[in-house]
């Protein structure tokens, strides 16, 4: 589900003040007839606004996953993030270093283009784990535009990068119910 199906594609931006966005979450989370999940995922910007502490007043969590690229400016509103999450008592199961790596498709050489381990250090200020790393690669763009999910496509290293992620996510949430 999607905030994308509930408006027009040509639509003005959705400007919402605090009981709007819990309104229009209370009727994704309660309205939806999700079926029967081992996990429901909400992918929320980043920041610590109405939006993120709506949902932690409103739906019981297991647990945080807070996605970065290593930028230091990024980092910063990442840790704020975390900071925010562990104040309401949200477990932070760990960091995703997004966008860590660019990878030429001609001649295979590696880039940096937003610092090397960005991520890395503030998972060692947070006393959290590294998650995994998401290159930027066209196949990432190309497949989330088409709507396609990226490990449909299994034997590539985007796809095994976003394996690994839930892979250390769900063991994480494990070791949380135990």
């Amino acid at each position: 589900m999607s905030m994308g199906f509930l408006v027009e594609d040509v639509a003005p931006p959705i400007v919402w003040r605090g009981l709007m966005v819990m309104s229009a979450i209370e009727k994704l989370l309660r309205q939806v007839d999700w079926g029967l999940l081992d996990y429901l995922v909400i992918d929320m910007p980043p920041g610590t606004g109405d939006d993120q502490l709506s949902i932690t007043q409103n739906v019981p969590i297991a647990g945080a996953v807070i996605v970065s690229t290593p930028q230091d400016i990024a980092l910063l509103d990442a840790r704020r993030g975390a900071e925010m999450f562990r104040k309401v008592n949200v477990p932070v199961l760990g960091i995703v270093q997004n966008m860590s790596v660019f990878q030429c498709p001609k001649c295979n050489h590696q880039t940096h283009i937003f610092e090397s381990d960005g991520a890395r250090s503030l998972v060692d200020t947070l006393g959290v784990q590294l998650l995994g790393d998401i290159p930027l690669h066209l196949n990432i763009r190309e497949m989330s535009d088409s709507g396609q999910p990226l490990v449909s496509s299994p034997v590539s290293p985007e796809a095994e990068a976003y394996r690994k992620v839930a892979t250390a996510v769900v063991q994480h949430l494990e070791e949380l119910s135990n």
